[in-house]
């Protein structure tokens, strides 16, 4: 039971890292029909953006060695800007295309940032130490209960309540779903599409800071690419949960979050080198009952 116990926190923190990926890439969906697999790299920039810019094998923090009130703002601005301008450069010009060539546009711009990134970092990977207080546990009887996990879920529960806020409470976010609903209508009533769409990113850029900062935090490691395999979750827990649906997206993080969990922990040994295999086959199954993912949005319509 222990045991147990302790294999959910890690798979809640595990989902709470997925769900806010798959959070970031359903929003722009949901507005944009955009699947936009450069989100993986915005968190890789949030990692990077944290030590001083050098090819050497040992890195040297920056931004890193900031307290945690001037840290998260300044790793927050670096990413939010970038967001913007992979809008303004990449997927602006693209307005009116149709979703595959966006999302060609959007494979494209991730293999940029991740080339731009070895130029600059080279190809080894980084160790960083972000945060180390956090690697602790908290005892409570026989379990114990890691600091950087629990934090990693209440950060992703204070998110969401504060995006769910955001979207209906604030006039922007009206703007913002009445854009996810129906575009053209939208536009039709005053609002503005490239600054509904400017504030997506940015939201986009908010969520991949967080996934950057605690991620790094748990791993302790850069590479270039780290954050292909979570947009690739992301994706996937979008798909399962259904685009165009930010509850489907929150709930498919978990799922696949808990999923890779409970298979890492109670599968035969000699079968956890196949976990990921299982775990995909697991989701399949579910899309074969579900084809629309477990949420489905009524308003999957082509985007004009």
């Amino acid at each position: 039971m222990i045991n147990f116990i302790q294999n959910m926190v890690d798979a809640l923190s595990l989902g709470s890292i997925y769900a806010l990926v798959a959070l970031g890439i359903g929003l722009l969906f949901g507005i944009l029909r955009l699947i936009n697999f450069a989100h993986g790299d915005l968190i890789t920039i949030g990692g990077y953006s944290l030590i001083v810019p050098s090819a050497d094998v040992t890195s040297q923090m920056l931004i890193g060695n900031w307290s945690w009130w001037t840290l998260l703002p300044s790793v927050c601005l670096i990413v939010v800007i970038v967001a913007l301008l992979t809008d303004a450069l990449v997927f602006r010009p693209l307005r009116r295309a149709n979703a595959t060539t966006l999302m060609i546009g959007s494979f494209a711009l991730s293999y940029i940032i991740q080339n731009g990134l070895l130029l600059v970092y080279s190809s080894r990977a980084k160790a960083v130490d972000l945060w180390p207080s956090l690697n602790t546990q908290i005892e409570l009887g026989a379990v114990r209960l890691p600091v950087l996990q629990l934090t990693t879920i209440g950060t992703t529960l204070v998110l969401m309540v504060a995006l769910i806020a955001f979207l209906r409470g604030t006039r922007y976010g009206v703007q913002m779903r009445a854009a996810a609903e129906d575009f053209r209508m939208a536009q039709y009533l005053g609002v503005n599409g490239n600054f509904v769409i400017g504030m997506a990113f940015a939201v986009t850029g908010i969520l991949a800071t967080a996934v950057s900062l605690l991620y790094v935090t748990q791993t302790g490691s850069l590479s270039h690419t780290m954050g292909v395999p979570l947009a690739l979750f992301g994706f996937v827990a979008v798909v399962i949960g259904g685009m165009g649906s930010l509850v489907g997206a929150v709930v498919g993080g978990f799922m696949v979050g808990i999923l890779l969990v409970m298979l890492q922990a109670y599968l035969p040994a000699d079968l956890r080198g196949f976990r990921d295999a299982f775990a995909f086959g697991i989701l399949v199954l579910v899309l074969l009952g579900r084809p629309s993912g477990l949420f489905p949005a009524k308003n999957i319509i082509e985007r004009v």
